[in-house]
């Protein structure tokens, strides 16, 4: 199995990023390129998963998550908007960028120490994913999702 590429997304990128989407019934959890993209700012910056010269994922990190949620460490990076497009799920990506993700915000964000997210309680796949990819449920519930309860978790960087 090929090894994916978790990079910092350029303009370059961009064509094949808003191409990207999810299957109708995670569009709640997830929402649309559209309303994930104007997220963006100098503190939520957008990433890309790729496969060769194909993007298959997507993704955010806040750099101010800590300060906007109190369950966060304030020094923490929030992980947000997570995704694998619709039409490369089932084939591993989620697992793997999951798992490599500890390695590559070491690197590219040496000034944190953790990393949060929420999941949607109704969303056990995605939930499971990040177990397996290193991050741990704090077992307590965020309830500011508008999709419902989330499980919070974090990974130590």
């Amino acid at each position: 199995m090929k090894e994916i590429d978790i990079q910092a997304m350029t303009p370059a990128h961009l064509p094949q990023v808003a191409e990207l989407s999810v299957a109708t019934e995670q569009v709640k959890f997830v929402g649309t390129m559209e309303e994930i993209l104007v997220n963006i700012d100098d503190t939520v910056h957008p990433h890309v998963i790729m496969d060769s010269d194909t993007v298959v994922g997507f993704f955010l990190i806040d750099t101010q998550y800590g300060h906007k949620y109190d369950f966060a460490r304030s020094e923490s990076l929030g992980l947000r908007a997570f995704f694998i497009d619709h039409r490369h799920q089932g084939k591993g990506y989620a697992k793997r960028a999951v798992r490599a993700l500890k390695a590559f915000l070491v690197s590219a964000y040496p000034d944190f120490d953790q990393i949060y997210l929420t999941v949607n309680c109704k969303n056990p796949s995605a939930r499971h994913c990040y177990v397996q990819g290193g991050f741990t449920d704090t077992h307590e519930l965020y309830l500011g999702g508008a999709a419902g309860p989330q499980h919070i978790m974090h990974m130590t960087l």
